[in-house]
């Protein structure tokens, strides 16, 4: 671990495709596997404070639906694309080492 980074699960508890919440030193965050890329959010809706973890991908996997107000925010930006929510989810930097770990860092730029 280095440059903020914190080892938060192994490469097998984050499937392909899938959501899964995990607690950090920066709070609940939702981590997201898709097509090997890695994305951390907020695990929480800005709109509603629906876990986003508890979501669904959205068609293309590349943006994530809120489960309680259906708010669908894109993945790599943070930014509400559809639904009422109005403010950004915050990003978080997520990286896999090469022992096989996920580990999540520094907030991205963009998002609350």
């Amino acid at each position: 671990m280095d440059e903020g980074f914190v080892r938060i699960a192994s490469l097998a508890e984050i499937p392909e495709g899938e959501l899964r919440a995990f607690d950090s030193v920066v709070g609940r965050i939702a981590v997201v596997h898709v097509e090997q890329e890695w994305f951390g959010l907020a695990d929480e809706c800005p709109g509603d404070g629906a876990p986003l973890s508890e979501g669904a991908l959205g068609q293309g996997e590349d943006t994530v639906i809120c489960p309680g107000d259906a708010a669908e925010f894109d993945l790599r930006t943070g930014e509400p694309l559809a639904g009422p929510a109005v403010d950004a989810v915050a990003r978080y930097a997520v990286r896999l080492d090469d022992d096989g770990w996920v580990e999540v860092g520094r907030t991205l730029e963009g998002g609350s």
